[in-house]
């Protein structure tokens, strides 16, 4: 069976985990060409992972006809507009989250999806595609804790990594948008219903230039959907232990927790300073399975020429929630889920 010969764009940290992943990991799948802007690296990188087509220029690439489909990691700012180039020279997309860093862009791209039906279009919200929060989904379904009544999610990424969050916060968009889409989504996938209202919250505990971009280095979110589930969502910058998430599901018969599981290992420590577990250093060794999983998900698709279960508008959805949690975060106030 011929493989799905893909193009990469993108290969700063998630860029060039995706571009490991196509390369080795995933069945069926080549990766035939890589784009990035920085030649020296984009060579390096190419060399190491045995591609042999390099782009700095994004639709040279798409316009390439051994090319199947386009995995876009760049930065978030350039999502929509390269959604659009790569749908237009006929290639199958997959794009890392957020679609795009306005409402407006997002409903661009629906416009753009919808004008390609033929094409298969995924969004990377990787923790659908995480076995722990499958499990918890297909839980949830059964209807084993009964009626949700509440999500609490903790999304916290390692200080250790602050000098490129940093370096990318003044075109993230914001934490509530650069962080918390997993957390929405989740939140959204889990209730199975739409926010109401919300209200965000937090502050610069560490880093004071996040004020700079109206933002905070820690913030978090109350949120009550239309069906009356409740949820809570926090994002922090500078946990010391490394990276950590935390997701609990409290229904009315029973309770579902996905805890920080430190790392695939049931190492203990013993030493001078007592009994400890060492922690996923960053997001790419926590979700490494699962961004295997989602990019299988989307070869497959192709392959039995499918549309994924997630969608461009739950892409609209989460920017929109997120745009309104950091309105609510700016002025203090609580606020309706539609403004």
């Amino acid at each position: 069976m011929r493989k799905i010969k893909i193009g990469s764009v993108g290969i700063g940290r998630l860029g060039y985990e995706h571009a490991c992943n196509i390369a080795s990991r995933i069945p069926g799948a080549e990766l035939a060409a890589l784009c990035a802007r920085k030649e020296e690296k984009l060579k390096r990188v190419a060399e190491e992972l045995g591609v042999s087509k390099t782009y700095t220029d994004f639709e040279k690439m798409c316009k390439d006809p051994e090319l199947d489909a386009i995995c876009i990691v760049s930065p978030s700012a350039l999502h929509t507009k390269q959604i659009a180039i790569a749908l237009e020279h006929g290639k199958h997309v997959f794009c890392d989250k957020p679609l795009g860093t306005t409402v407006e862009q997002c409903r661009e791209a629906e416009e753009t999806i919808k004008a390609h039906p033929d094409r298969i279009f995924m969004l990377g919200f990787m923790r659908r595609y995480d076995y722990s929060y499958r499990k918890a989904k297909e839980k949830i379904e059964r209807g084993e804790i009964g009626r949700v009544i509440l999500v609490r999610s903790y999304t916290q990424e390692p200080i250790a990594t602050i000098e490129s969050a940093l370096e990318f916060a003044p075109h993230s968009g914001g934490q509530f948008l650069d962080m918390c889409v997993h957390d929405i989504d989740t939140c959204r996938w889990f209730i199975g219903s739409e926010p109401k209202n919300m209200w965000g919250i937090g502050g610069c505990f560490e880093f004071e230039q996040y004020r700079q971009w109206n933002d905070g280095d820690n913030v978090c979110c109350m949120l009550q959907f239309e069906n009356e589930t409740m949820a809570f969502f926090f994002a922090g910058r500078a946990a010391a232990h490394g990276c950590n998430v935390e997701t609990e599901i409290i229904g009315t018969r029973g309770t579902l927790r996905i805890g920080s599981v430190g790392t695939d290992s049931l190492v203990e420590v013993l030493n001078q300073h007592g009994v400890c577990r060492e922690c996923y250093p960053d997001f790419r060794s926590r979700w490494h399975n699962a961004y295997i999983a989602e990019m299988m998900e989307f070869v497959s698709c192709i392959r039995e020429n499918r549309q994924p279960d997630v969608t461009v508008f739950d892409g609209t959805a989460v920017t929109k929630i997120a745009y309104r949690c950091k309105e609510s975060f700016e002025t203090g106030r609580m606020l309706p889920a539609k403004g």
